[in-house]
């Protein structure tokens, strides 16, 4: 058997690319490699702008052309870097030799010693990775998740009236509506996206073990805990001032923590709807031309929530191994962050792929009111709670003689359907007041919902 073409292992980057392919501009290789030459060349320039050991400033022409290097990086870049990499076997050296070999070309090869200067790899890798993983959430990965949240925040609002047999240990319970379901997971995820929103991406800048070491060497009258702060900040990030080699990773934990939350929320939902679909309270809109079955013509298959499914499992599973291996490094430095690190593009892609899926399924379903309807007709035995909890309240109020009204109604339901008619001749016999038998023979199941519709208000307040 031949060995086939060139082809992808990973589904993302294969028969998902097109849907994950804007997280590659900023976390793949190529992508941190052009962060990696955008922290080398603002260095150089914010020290060239201080006339560091008497280098000369670089003009404004000069610097946009020097620029160019991280705004125009491209193939031609990417393959000079896999060069440059053979030989140094050293990524971040790599970047450095190519940043030098552009200041040639450009004419300022006198400031090329200013390239990487007094850095260690991780002091370049930390703002890379600092800057494209929040690139990465705040332009691709929240606008998404708000995406979803938008979906849902509509088909609440669309259905906040709809009234829904709940189904608590997966049975008939207490009325709500389709509304008021989808909201709570539109609340759960608000919540959570304003967390990650509020997310801390943080780096270092102090050289070899944090210690600003070689910095003094070379100028002991310079405040370089200041000039750090000031060249890190200055990009959008947070700084860390004290760590070992490396920047501690705590913002990642924390944030990847954040985003397998939201995953354990996406996978309630589509677990939920898919459950709804099954049910018949979701009907499925079909798409022309799609197959459900390769048997069976007439299926029309949830795939949108079940890819959803699996790849939040997946996601999931990543970013927990993530915050779990970048909390520890031994003593001042180990290399294990530096493997585990280049899997981040593949957690946020798998994330990505299901909030696509999720955003997509929720535009091929319509609540099917009729199903619902008849569901909830089918259990008039669910109002024994709102009969029980009323007789309590007369009996409170001196209305009524009634004892133990939940056994009562328990004896009348448990276990047992209980139509309309039955129901309300029950109710007629009750000892109560006139006003309370009265809202109890006036409601049915579809009417009691309660403040179901009433708290899908909340999703705009927060």
């Amino acid at each position: 058997m031949t060995s086939l073409p060139s082809q992808p292992l990973s589904p993302l980057d294969g028969r998902y690319r097109q849907a994950v392919s804007s997280l590659a501009d900023h976390l793949s290789e190529a992508g941190l490699n052009r962060a990696r030459v955008e922290v080398e060349v603002e260095w150089l320039l914010a020290l060239a702008d201080r006339s560091m050991f008497g280098a000369s400033t670089v003009g404004e022409a000069e610097k946009e052309a020097l620029r160019k290097l991280y705004t125009d990086f491209g193939q031609a870049e990417i393959a000079r870097l896999a060069e440059l990499e053979a030989t140094t076997r050293h990524d971040v050296k790599a970047v450095e030799y190519l940043v030098r070999e552009r200041l040639e070309q450009l004419g300022l090869g006198a400031i090329g010693e200013l390239t990487h200067f007094a850095c260690t790899g991780d002091d370049i890798n930390s703002v890379a990775y600092a800057l494209t993983v929040k690139r990465a959430v705040t332009r691709v990965w929240l606008p998404k998740l708000h995406a979803v949240i938008g979906s849902l925040t509509a088909l609440a609002a669309s259905h906040r009236d709809t009234p829904m047999l709940a189904r608590t240990h997966g049975q008939p319970a207490t009325p709500t509506t389709m509304g008021k379901e989808i909201g709570v997971f539109a609340w759960r995820l608000q919540r959570i996206a304003k967390q990650i929103e509020a997310s801390d991406y943080a780096a270092k800048f102090s050289g070899a073990t944090g210690t600003w070491s070689a910095h003094l060497a070379a100028a002991p009258d310079v405040d370089w805990p200041a000039v750090s702060r000031e060249f890190v900040e200055s990009l959008g990030l947070g700084f860390n001032p004290l760590t070992t080699q490396i920047e501690s990773h705590d913002w990642q934990v924390e944030l990847y923590d954040r985003v397998r939350h939201a995953g354990g929320v996406l996978h309630n939902l589509a677990t939920d709807v898919w459950t709804y679909v099954s049910m018949g309270y979701f009907a499925q809109i079909p798409v022309s031309g799609a197959t459900g079955s390769s048997t069976m013509p007439h299926k029309i298959n949830p795939i949108r929530f079940e890819n959803a499914e699996a790849n939040l499992e997946i996601s999931g599973g990543l970013f927990g191994t993530l915050a779990q291996t970048l909390v520890t490094s031994r003593l001042q430095r180990d290399l294990t962050d530096s493997s585990t690190q280049r899997n981040i593009g593949v957690a946020f892609g798998h994330s990505l792929l299901a909030l696509d899926n999720l955003q997509r399924g929720l535009g091929e379903i319509s609540v099917a009111e009729k199903v619902l309807a008849a569901d909830l007709d089918a259990n008039w035995e669910v109002l024994a709670e709102a009969i029980q909890t009323v007789v309590r309240a007369e009996i409170v109020a001196g209305r009524s003689r009634i004892v133990d009204p939940y056994a009562l109604l328990r004896d009348l339901t448990r276990g047992r359907r209980v139509g309309a008619a039955e129901l309300a001749e029950f109710v007629r016999g009750l000892d109560i007041g006139d006003a309370a038998k009265a809202r109890l023979l006036a409601l049915t199941p579809a009417t009691y919902t309660g403040l179901a519709s009433s708290v899908v208000d909340e999703l705009g307040r927060t």
